[in-house]
């Protein structure tokens, strides 16, 4: 029991909604925490157990648990993952990954494969950069991604005044872009630079095919930081897998499209969980 007070507390995990349905995680991407949820949640609640929580380093997570080192490898989350669903025991779940947790779920989803009932991948990037030799296209050349890094590192307060519009992607609707920098702005900044490097290096295009869970592939019809590309390539990695394109503008669609978004989950997830 003691385990389980301790995880809870580590990833600030919360639980709300039907606790006879089938349970979903939504797991949150780099610089944001489980609040990016928040118009999610309500649209799923009435007939799912939804879990939401905070990576460690971000949010209200137990900040003593972060450790540089230990969390500057994309592992080091997914075993987190692993853990904490384990120690909640709720049987099966529905590992729901945006960004970054896409890859995240993908590696807990093939170490553990008996804790998660389904994965969905939503904008996912394995890499996001592009690999010249094999055609891969992520988005972003090696240059580009020095670039951003360099800029984060430097100044992560004027990064995210510049970057947030870019990733939400939505011109007409500032407001989005700006909910998502005061999200990014509550990231410690020391954690952010490591938790970029993971993010933005990473290239997990070789464990795809280790996912042996029925999955869901959610990409944006318009998202200029995980190209439709990206969404094809891992639906294409992944044994089974289903693809749907949302018709959402940009990175976060559960901030832009919240109830597409949250259709797309609660009928997988009726499916699957």
């Amino acid at each position: 029991m003691q385990h389980v007070t301790d995880v809870v507390r580590r990833n600030s995990a919360t639980i709300t909604g039907n606790r006879s349905g089938p349970v979903v995680v939504l797991a949150h991407g780099f610089g944001c925490d489980q609040h990016l949820w928040r118009l999610v949640t309500p649209r799923l609640e009435s007939d799912f157990t939804v879990v939401r929580f905070d990576h460690v380093g971000s949010g209200r997570s137990d900040a003593t648990a972060w450790d540089p080192r230990r969390y500057s490898r994309m592992e080091t989350y997914a075993e987190d993952v692993v853990d904490l669903c384990r120690g909640l025991d709720l049987g099966p779940v529905v590992f729901v990954g945006h960004s970054v947790s896409a890859s995240i779920g993908v590696l807990a989803a093939a170490a553990a494969p008996d804790v998660f009932a389904g994965l969905v991948l939503l904008a996912p990037s394995p890499c996001f950069i592009d690999d010249p030799v094999t055609g891969y296209r992520g988005g972003f050349s090696a240059a580009d991604i020095d670039e951003l890094l360099e800029s984060l590192e430097a100044n992560y307060l004027g990064w995210t005044d510049t970057m947030a519009p870019v990733i939400m992607g939505n011109p007409g609707r500032p407001e989005l872009g700006d909910e998502l920098a005061e999200i990014f702005c509550r990231t410690d900044p020391a954690v952010a630079r490591v938790f970029a490097r993971v993010t933005f290096l990473s290239d997990n295009r070789a464990d795809l095919a280790a996912v042996s869970v029925p999955t869901l592939v959610a990409q944006c019809a318009h998202d200029t930081i995980a190209p439709r590309e990206v969404g094809v390539f891992v639906h294409e990695q992944i044994p089974g897998s289903e693809l749907v394109t949302l018709d959402a503008t940009g990175h976060c669609p559960q901030l832009s499209a919240p109830e597409e978004t949250a259709a797309a989950i609660a009928a997988f997830a009726r499916r699957s969980g």
